[in-house]
């Protein structure tokens, strides 16, 4: 469910443009390398689901503005970021749907813990994909 050309933006950032009915997400780190060393003038790009789980340019409301909770964050010489965003929920699959009935046909559900993904790209560095779950937090 990414999107390319998410603003781009320095400093503290706040990814949500929206109003919505849940709490404050804070996260800040530092983006080193294989030896720890600071990655300079990476790009992280970031983006999650709102409170309902639905993302930005996907929501069949059509009540998110575009590029909600999706941001690309240059990154100084120290590699360091922070952003702020409203906290994303889990979601599932679409009930009954194809994804469901495979999930249920290997014994698994379809539910996805609240999570914010990450692309971190760097000159001279592969792009790295990650994403951090915080639980099982399905509305």
């Amino acid at each position: 469910l990414y999107v390319a050309g998410a603003p781009l933006v320095e400093g503290d950032v706040n990814l949500s443009d929206d109003a919505d009915d849940t709490g404050t997400l804070y996260m800040s780190g530092t983006v080193t390398g294989p030896n720890g060393e600071p990655v300079t003038d990476a790009i992280l790009h970031i983006w999650h689901a709102h409170s309902m789980g639905w993302y930005s340019h996907f929501d069949p409301t059509r009540e998110q503005t575009p590029f909600n909770n999706r941001r690309r964050i240059k990154l100084g010489k120290d590699g360091r970021y922070s952003f702020h965003s409203k906290m994303p929920n889990g979601y599932s699959v679409p009930p009954g749907g194809a994804t469901d009935q495979l999930m249920k046909a290997v014994g698994r559900h379809g539910n996805r813990p609240a999570h914010v993904h990450f692309f971190v790209e760097a000159p001279g560095y592969r792009t790295l994909t990650t994403q951090i779950n915080f639980g099982n937090r399905i509305p």
